[in-house]
C-alpha cells in the first residue's frame, strides 16, 4: 500500500475551491461501543469494508461483538450486511459498508444506534454516490435499518464519514455525513421508521474527508466541524466550525474528534495532520501532528491559535521521525476517569524494533492547566502483553476508539491493524486500569476468529486514512 505525501498530490478537479484527490476515498472513523440490545453492557463495533459477501468482493459488514461483565467474546458476535434481513439494499461489489461508523440512541428509546456510512454504493443518483443507514437498536440487538438518504443531486462518495451525537431529545440529536460534494447535517427527531426533523446540505467547503460534532460553546446542542480533502500546497486540509470558504481555522488535517480536553465544559476540537510539511517551519510538522482548538462560551473562532502535538513535544513517547504519520487516527476519550478527555492518537507508519510501518498508538492525557503532553504513553505490538507479533508493514493504530465493554467504569481502548495477517486486519482491545488502558490482558480480533475468512483484503477494524496517506 502507497503513501502519498502532500508533494504527492494529485489534482483531478476543483470542487467548491477544494482542491480533489486522484485516490480512492477514505473513510476516517469507527464507532465507539454502545449498547444495541438494552443489556445494560456497550456492544463493541468492528468494521470489515473490505469482507467479501455471497462472493461480491469488499461488499463490506460489521460485526458486532456483545459486552459482558466478562468483556468481549468471538462467539458472542453478529454479522451484519446488506443482505442481512431488515436492513436497506444488497451486498454488491465494492460497496464498502461499514467504511464509517458512529454511535448514538438517535431516537431516544434507550437503545443505542449504528450509523453505518457505504461511500461506494451505486444507486439511482450514480456511481459511486454512496448510501448511509441507520441501523436501529432494540431489545434484540440491531435487527433493522432506514436510509439518511443525501440531498443532494449529484452525491459522491457520500458517506466517507459520519459522525452522531446525542446531547438531548429533538434537536439536540444530531447526524453529519460527509461526501465530496459537501457535509450533510441531520437533527432530530429521528424515528425508527427513517424520520427526521431537518437535513441541511452545505457544499461552501467543498470535498470533506472527515466530519465531527461536539458541544464547543456550552449550550447543550453538538456543533459540527468538518476537514477538507488535501489543499495544494499544505499538509492535509482545511478544518471548519463554521461552513464558508475562508473561515477555515488555523492549522490543517485530515481527521477530526471532540471532547473536553482541559475540563472546562466546552468540547474542544481535535485534529490529525499526519502529512510531512513541504517547507518545515511553515506548515505541518516532520512525522506529523495533532492540532488541538479549545472551545469557550463563545465556541472556536476561525482565528483560535492551536495547540501542537508531536512526538518531540515534551512527554510524548518516540521521536518525530520523517513518514511516520502521527495523527493518522484520532479519539478523543477520558480513559483515566479524571473528568478530562484524554487524546488518542495512531501513528499507523510508525517502525517498531526495526520493523517499518509497524504502528504504534499513543495517549495523551487531557489537562486543567499546563501544556499537554506530560503522562503520555504509548502501545505498540512490541509492548509486553500484546499479542500478534510485531511486523512489516502491520499498520497498527489504523483507527482507534473507546468505550467500557464490561461496565466496570473503566474505558477499554480498541486499536485496529488494516495490514494485520495479509491485510485482513485485527482490533486489539486493552482493559481499563485504575488509571487507564493496560497492556497486561489485552486480546486481539483477526478476521477468522469472528468468521471472516478469505484470505486478503478484509480490512478488520477499518481502513482509516490509509488510502490517503
Amino acid at each position: 500500500m502507497g503513501r502519498w505525501g502532500a508533494s504527492a498530490f494529485v489534482v483531478i478537479g476543483l470542487i467548491g475551491g477544494t482542491l480533489v484527490p486522484a485516490v480512492p476515498a477514505a473513510a476516517v472513523h469507527g464507532a465507539v461501543p454502545g449498547d444495541f440490545n438494552g443489556d445494560g453492557f456497550r456492544d463493541a463495533v468492528l468494521p470489515a469494508p473490505g469482507a467479501n459477501v455471497s462472493g461480491k468482493e469488499a461488499a463490506g459488514a460489521v460485526v458486532v461483538l456483545y459486552g459482558s461483565a466478562s468483556g468481549l467474546s468471538a462467539t458472542r458476535r453478529k454479522t451484519l450486511t446488506q443482505n442481512t434481513s431488515g436492513i436497506p439494499g444488497t451486498s454488491e461489489a465494492y460497496d464498502r459498508f461499514g467504511a464509517a461508523t458512529a454511535t448514538a440512541d438517535l431516537n431516544r428509546d434507550g437503545y443505542a444506534d449504528l450509523v453505518v456510512g457505504s461511500p461506494y454504493e451505486d444507486t439511482s443518483k450514480g456511481t459511486d454516490s454512496g448510501a448511509v443507514t441507520v441501523l436501529w437498536g432494540s431489545g434484540s440487538g440491531l435487527t433493522s435499518g432506514t436510509d439518511l438518504p443525501s440531498p443532494s443531486n449529484s452525491p459522491h462518495y457520500y458517506g466517507r464519514d459520519v459522525a452522531a451525537l446525542s446531547t438531548g431529545a429533538g434537536t439536540r440529536t444530531r447526524v453529519a455525513v460527509a461526501g465530496y460534494d459537501g457535509a450533510v447535517h441531520f437533527a432530530g427527531p429521528f424515528t425508527r421508521a427513517g424520520g427526521f426533523g431537518s437535513r441541511t446540505l452545505n457544499m461552501d467547503t467543498g470535498s470533506l474527508e472527515s466530519v465531527a460534532l461536539g458541544d464547543f460553546d456550552g449550550d447543550a446542542v453538538p456543533d459540527p466541524a468538518v476537514v477538507t480533502s488535501r489543499q495544494s500546497d499544505l499538509t492535509g486540509g482545511l478544518v471548519h466550525t463554521r461552513f464558508s470558504y475562508g473561515e477555515e481555522l488555523q492549522g490543517n488535517g485530515l481527521i477530526a474528534a471532540t471532547g473536553d480536553v482541559n475540563g472546562d465544559g466546552y468540547g474542544d476540537l481535535v485534529a490529525g495532520d499526519p502529512d510531512e510539511p513541504q517547507v518545515a517551519g511553515v506548515d505541518g510538522a516532520l512525522g506529523g501532528r495533532v492540532l488541538v482548538w479549545y472551545g469557550s462560551a463563545h465556541g472556536i473562532a476561525y482565528d483560535t491559535e492551536p495547540a501542537q502535538l508531536t512526538q518531540n513535544t515534551s512527554g510524548v513517547p518516540g521521536t518525530s521521525e520523517k513518514h511516520d504519520a502521527f495523527g493518522g487516527s484520532l479519539a478523543v476519550a477520558d480513559l483515566n476517569r479524571d473528568g478530562l478527555a484524554d487524546i488518542v492518537v495512531g501513528t499507523p507508519y510508525e517502525g517498531v524494533a526495526g520493523k517499518n510501518r509497524s504502528g504504534e498508538v499513543t495517549v495523551i492525557p487531557g489537562r486543567r492547566t499546563g501544556a499537554l503532553g506530560a503522562g503520555s504513553y504509548a502501545f505498540n505490538q512490541y509492548t509486553a502483553g500484546v499479542g500478534g507479533g510485531n511486523e512489516l508493514d502491520d499498520f497498527f493504530g489504523t483507527t482507534v476508539s473507546a468505550g467500557d465493554v464490561d461496565k466496570d467504569g473503566r474505558p477499554e481502548l480498541f486499536v485496529g491493524a488494516s495490514g494485520e495477517n495479509n491485510s485482513t486486519g485485527a482490533v486489539w482491545v486493552f482493559p481499563g486500569g485504575s488509571s487507564g488502558p493496560t497492556a497486561r490482558g489485552s486480546r486481539v480480533f483477526n478476521a477468522f476468529s469472528v468468521n471472516l475468512t478469505q484470505g486478503n483484503g478484509t480490512g478488520l477494524g477499518g481502513e482509516g486514512l490509509l488510502w490517503v496517506i
